[in-house]
């Protein structure tokens, strides 16, 4: 399963039983968040930022599996995460 957005292009290798609808409503939850996170994303915001993008990606999927659907707690998760790092610096 695919899906497009403007120059982006996200895949998921699925089980043939999988609901569809459901993880493409899946990748654009994602998508969002990215969007939210890096503020309007771009491929070079995901090639230079891409330990960004696996701990994003870590928020929401865990094993496979979606772990939150909430937007706000992802976010302020990711912050929680870099004022933290920043803090190690």
């Amino acid at each position: 399963i695919y899906r497009r957005y403007a120059g982006l292009y996200f895949s998921l290798c699925v089980d043939v039983s999988d609901n569809e609808l459901a993880l493409l409503e899946g990748i654009h939850l994602f998508v969002e968040l990215l969007d939210r996170h890096f503020g309007n994303v771009c491929e070079l915001d995901l090639v230079f930022n891409f330990h960004k993008l696996y701990v994003t990606l870590d928020e929401y999927i865990l094993a496979g599996e979606i772990q939150e659907t909430s937007q706000a707690v992802m976010l302020e998760r990711l912050r929680d995460l870099e004022v933290a790092c920043k803090k190690k610096s």
